[in-house]
């Protein structure tokens, strides 16, 4: 789907032209830049471009910016921004895990991230951290969200599909905390229990944000710590099963060694 329409006009100019492609499981961003149009995304995330794209790599908003967003929010400490030079350029990026990408078109608000999340966006998107709240410690996610405030495409990036829901602020919304991928400015968030301690401990649910106000809520149809929760267990110990996967470079990354 080739994102440039009527109604995406910002400032005076066309849209960024955005074509999502193998959606939701293997999404792949093609992304066709005028001349002089540039593009910042995380590290990593290039699969290909054309020869006229120059990058250049920088840590963004400085050492001491770039530290504190990898450290405390879970991002990547390079971010490279891609340029066509002599003309119009194309460039595919994707993330690292297998899911679906999604483009939202700042206009001059603010949208808050999970760590991971972010996938690539205008250069003129500013780009800082915000705090969590101690709780989001307990939901396994980080205690950081990314905010991003400015105008332009910002693409989103998950494990799974991406699922879009709009709350009219009528009624509270929960949502898992391993599924959120971003909300906008709008909306505020608690993380609570989803019930009692006995619920919590033995129902496989845990913790939640429970949002109100009004605003877009974006989240994934998987989790990556429900995955890992399910996979690790199934791996073969260090001194056994043969010397498996679970003795090998994978076992050790799952493992955090």
């Amino acid at each position: 789907m080739i994102r440039r329409t009527d109604d995406n006009f910002v400032e005076g100019r066309a849209a960024m032209q955005i074509d999502i492609r193998y959606q939701p499981s293997y999404s792949l961003a093609i992304l066709r830049l005028e001349q002089n149009e540039a593009i910042q995304a995380e590290a990593g995330a290039m699969v290909s471009m054309t020869a006229n794209m120059t990058v250049d790599t920088t840590m963004k908003g400085g050492v001491l910016g770039a530290l504190t967003r990898t450290v405390l929010g879970g991002e990547t400490l390079f971010a490279n921004t891609f340029r066509a030079e002599g003309g119009p350029g194309e460039i595919t990026l994707a993330p690292a895990l297998p899911g679906d990408v999604n483009s939202v078109q700042m206009r001059g608000e603010t949208l808050l991230i999970q760590s991971g999340s972010f996938l690539a966006g205008d250069p003129g998107i500013q780009l800082d951290l915000k705090w969590g709240g101690a709780r989001a410690f307990f939901g396994s996610e980080g205690l950081f969200l990314l905010r991003a405030t400015g105008t332009g495409p910002v693409l989103l990036s998950s494990y799974g599909a991406i699922h879009k829901i709009t709350l009219d602020g009528r009624a509270p919304y929960l949502c898992d905390t391993g599924h959120v991928v971003a909300f906008g400015a709008g909306l505020t968030y608690e993380v609570r229990r989803v019930g009692g301690w006995k619920s919590t401990l033995l129902s496989g649910e845990g913790f939640v944000c429970e949002f109100r106000g009004t605003g877009d809520l974006y989240m994934q149809t998987r989790s990556t710590q429900a995955f890992l929760s399910w996979l690790i267990p199934r791996i073969p110990g260090r001194t056994g099963g043969g010397g498996g996967v679970g003795s090998g470079v994978l076992g050790n990354i799952l493992r955090g060694d």
